[in-house]
């Protein structure tokens, strides 16, 4: 599937998503930006993460000050290709990925750990 009609599906999702999200979150997710790429930057796997990485938080949590070592400020990255590879061609299942990928990182944004992540089902 073209990285276009993936981009339009993927925004789709991410935006039904945070409507779906508890009133008090929702306007901590939308102030996260989403960024939809096709695949991990060379930076990021020279940071030793796979190539198959389906998404990631950068930056610092809700609620702690940019840090410096950590001077950006907090953004979401969601791997298209990897989505799509991980959904072997269903776009039902490049849906749900996509959902589940953007909540966990956005769980990461809101320093939940990866077990508070596995108890909210977001693993």
């Amino acid at each position: 599937m073209k990285h276009s009609r993936l981009t339009e599906i993927a925004a789709a999702v991410v935006a039904a998503t945070q409507r779906k999200l508890p009133p008090e979150i929702r306007p901590l997710a939308r102030a996260v930006p989403v960024h939809l790429e096709q695949t991990p930057h060379p930076s990021v796997l020279a940071e030793g993460f796979e190539p198959d990485l389906l998404g990631l938080f950068t930056g610092s949590p809700h609620g702690t000050e940019l840090a410096h070592d950590q001077p950006a400020p907090p953004e979401i990255l969601l791997y298209l290709e990897n989505l799509w590879d991980f959904a072997e061609g269903d776009v039902e299942v490049f849906r749900e990925e996509t959902r589940l990928t953007y909540l966990h990182e956005l769980g990461h944004y809101l320093g939940w750990d990866e077990d508070e992540l596995t108890a909210r089902g977001l693993d």
